[in-house]
């Protein structure tokens, strides 16, 4: 059998285990054999690992309008670097994207860029105001996979109820920033000890878990009006349409950050509630004692809490009441991050090096399962989105990762192929990194020690 690319001797791990060394032949886009072939390109993959590509459901790329902090290409460069053939990017740019042009245009350049996929967010409400919902069918048929307000805090729960009814109809995913603007106030980091020692606005971990409690009501209410129903006899065609036989989330809380929200989620989902969550690299290793530093580059939303919280969350990851990884990569300009904490932006850039933070931080440090962790990297966002699981079997989609449970190297952030060129992790010896990345069968990364 002809293929384009040989991996020899790779060892294969997906979401569903281990499954030993196997020389996978890819072309046409696929798997085409697990047992060898012949192949103009080989690459020698023994002592490395063959993953499924990894899906980020959740990153700021910036683009329309925002282009000096990061752009389509330099991000969706960045997720191929990350081993990400996947990645939904936010709405909250300038213009916001709340409309079907684009969404469109979104779709169009990031195709012609050629690295990771995009698949757009749009905003539920126009302008990301809170008010008037966006015309979720038009966005929905434009591309969009998901409708948020995320950057903000949807404060009007009938708002929200209406969003989310009518945006199951079409198929669509809502998933929320669950912080109540009264309890943040103007906190710039997690209201506990350290803050009060430093004398900074504290935002509350309880203004988490109160905003995931009413969305959760909100939550039952829809149900009980017969959206769920709605939403899976969705008119629209797409590949973000649910997978047969899979119940439709109605709603995904983004970047959760508390044991108590986890509590809440954990009982919502005992009682059959469709909600899902995610959470990111940088709440599953630092806290708010990062801050002691004042440095400004420890600042996120939901901000850094304690340890705690961070053992609380690695345990709902390894449960399955944290549903997958999101970045919530968010970059910024340096000037902007070494202003004081005060007036510094929130967010933290994770795209390249999330997988091998967590698994050196995870799987090397804490004994976490190794396919358990891809899991939550590969079929869990693709689920709760409504995309199809790839698993490493003949005739899957080539939308792979080849990586290096071995070498070892530091963060660098200068080596970043994101234009934020910081990162709380400097320094950090991390394992795990990627060296191939395809898309459907095309390399999109290539690390430069790989022998081909």
């Amino acid at each position: 059998m002809k293929g384009e690319i040989l991996f020899k001797n790779a060892n294969l791990v997906d979401g569903r285990g281990e499954h030993g060394r196997a020389d996978v032949l890819i072309g046409e886009g696929r798997i085409l054999s697990l047992s060898g072939g012949e192949a103009p390109r080989v690459i020698e993959a023994a002592g490395m690992i063959l993953s499924p590509g990894f899906f980020d459901p959740h990153a700021h790329l910036r683009e329309p309008g925002q282009e000096v902090k990061e752009d389509l290409t330099s991000g969706l460069t960045a997720a191929a670097k990350g081993g990400y053939t996947d990645l939904v990017s936010m709405p909250n740019t300038s213009p916001v994207v709340d409309n079907a042009e684009i969404v469109a245009a979104l779709k169009k350049k990031a195709a012609s860029i050629g690295q990771a996929r995009l698949h757009p967010a749009a905003a539920l409400t126009q302008g990301q105001e809170g008010k008037i919902l966006s015309e979720a069918r038009l966005l929905r048929e434009a591309g969009a996979v998901m409708l948020t307000d995320d950057g903000r805090t949807n404060e009007d729960a009938g708002v929200l109820a209406q969003g989310l009814q009518y945006a199951a109809s079409w198929g669509l995913l809502v998933s929320v920033h669950a912080e109540d603007a009264s309890l943040r106030r103007g906190g710039v980091m997690n209201e506990g000890e350290v803050s009060f020692r430093l004398g900074l606005p504290g935002n509350t971990g309880f203004a988490e878990s109160a905003r995931i409690a009413r969305d959760l009501e909100i939550v039952r209410y829809v149900e009980s009006r017969g959206s769920q129903e709605a939403g899976q006899r969705s008119r629209v065609e797409g590949r973000n349409t649910q997978v047969e036989g899979q119940k439709q989330t109605l709603l995904h809380v983004q970047h959760l950050s508390t044991r108590r929200g986890l509590e809440l989620i954990r009982q919502a989902r005992a009682e059959g509630l469709p909600i899902t969550t995610e959470v990111g690299p940088h709440h599953l290793t630092l806290t708010d004692q990062s801050l002691n530093s004042l440095n400004p580059i420890f600042k996120v939303a939901p901000p850094l809490r304690t340890q705690a919280d961070l053992e609380a969350l690695i345990e709902g990851l390894l449960d399955g009441s944290i549903d997958c990884i999101g970045t919530d990569h968010a970059p910024h300009t340096q000037d902007e991050k070494e202003l004081d904490m005060l007036r510094a932006p929130f967010g933290i850039p994770s795209l390249e090096i999330c997988w091998p933070l967590l698994y050196t931080a995870l799987v090397v440090g804490h004994g976490f399962p190794l396919h358990t962790l891809i899991e939550r990297f590969t079929d869990g966002p693709r689920r709760i989105l409504g995309f199809p699981p790839i698993h490493l079997t003949e005739g899957a989609q080539a939308s792979l990762v080849l990586w290096s449970p071995g070498q070892e190297r530091p963060v660098v952030p200068q080596s970043f192929a994101s234009r934020a060129k910081f990162s709380p992790w400097a320094g950090w010896a991390l394992r795990g990194w990627p060296s191939v990345t395809l898309v459907e069968g095309r390399v999109v990364y290539e690390q430069g020690a790989v022998q081909i």
